[in-house]
């Protein structure tokens, strides 16, 4: 190392690997088992860290056999937290890379990357007077997130919460909730236990809930949930108090545009997309192995460079094409011939 040409920044490296210039980093305090294919991570963040608000989520990058991965993963801990640290909590996927490395494999001490914080599925400031969450499973991370920060201001007085999970021991979080229950008076779960009560409909909340037309209501979980209760608020004439956090992408009837082919300049591979079908779905087809990572446009592991053309976002239908524009293959397609730096 004394004869090695380093820069500040390596100097700092070596003191603590959490003081880095160059990007932020955090390291692994303790992994927390929360149900038999999920845990909660806890992460002390570099120096840099200029927090998040509840419901948002953060890119974490991770080495696993040798190869980076990022994925995006809602933050479950309190933005007020007193010891400054963040917890994020996969649950297993086990075709996945990254939640089987979190779930089985990291250990306290290991250093991972942190991405930015990003999303607007966030509790206006000061919180509604009434409150309506509905989580699904893993939906239930940044409502977590939501209920902790309520917690702490002192600002759990009228909440109704709606949570499906498959069992009693599938609850994520599950202890938590039922002593969030029993300390505050205005914290009301409705726990739906699918295996013996069947999915919960939004139908329901006519029993469960009755006044959900006049509370403002956050929604995390699988597609088909939230298209329902959509479709429900909005017949109810109260779409606008409903926001829901996705974890992929939604085509909706007019985002599909007129497709074209997709010139892949550093393979030199050709394929086409009839503009439903998104970039890397086309490049994936044609026998390419492209980078991906959530694919829901989060994590930002598909990305490539537009040389030419024009492409369509197909969860907004909005098109966009500049050259040097940086794509999101997973959730674009091309709005006539494109070519992309991949």
């Amino acid at each position: 190392m004394l004869f090695t040409p380093l820069l500040p920044d390596d100097y700092l490296e070596l003191i603590n690997p959490l003081w880095s210039s160059r990007e932020l980093r955090g390291r692994i305090e303790s992994i927390e088992r929360e149900t038999a294919d999920s845990v909660t991570v806890v992460i002390r963040p570099g120096w840099v860290w200029e927090g998040h608000k509840p419901g948002q989520y953060l890119r974490v990058g991770v080495v696993v056999d040798g190869v980076h991965h990022w994925r995006a993963y809602s933050l479950t801990s309190d933005p007020g937290r007193p010891d400054g640290f963040i917890s994020i909590t996969p649950k297993l996927l086990a075709t996945g890379k990254v939640s089987p490395y979190l779930v089985r494999t990291a250990r306290p001490g290991t250093i991972v990357r942190l991405g930015g914080v990003e999303g607007d599925f966030t509790l206006p400031d000061p919180p509604p007077r009434s409150l309506l969450f509905v989580s699904a499973g893993s939906g239930i991370t940044p409502i977590m997130g939501m209920l902790r920060d309520l917690d702490r201001r002192d600002s759990l007085n009228d909440v109704m919460h709606v949570h499906s999970a498959r069992t009693v021991d599938d609850i994520v979080f599950g202890a938590q909730l039922r002593a969030l229950a029993d300390r505050r008076a205005g914290y009301r779960p409705h726990l739906q236990l699918t295996a013996a009560a069947g999915r919960f409909s939004p139908t329901d909340l006519e029993t469960v809930c009755p006044d959900w037309r006049e509370r403002d209501t956050f929604a995390s979980g699988p597609g088909a949930m939230l298209d329902a209760l959509s479709e429900h608020w909005k017949r109810a004439g109260v779409r606008a108090k409903l926001r829901m956090e996705r974890f992929q992408p939604v085509i909706d009837g007019h985002a599909a545009g007129a497709g074209g082919t997709i010139m892949f300049s550093r393979s030199r591979a050709r394929t086409s997309s009839n503009g439903a079908v998104p970039i890397l779905v086309a490049g994936e087809r044609a026998g390419l192995e492209l980078a991906y990572g959530c694919r829901m446009g989060i994590c930002r592991t598909c990305v490539g460079c537009l040389a030419s053309g024009r492409v369509r976002d197909l969860r907004t239908g909005k098109v966009s094409g500049q050259p040097g524009e940086i794509v999101r293959t997973c959730i674009n397609a091309p709005e006539g011939p494109v070519e992309i730096a991949l």
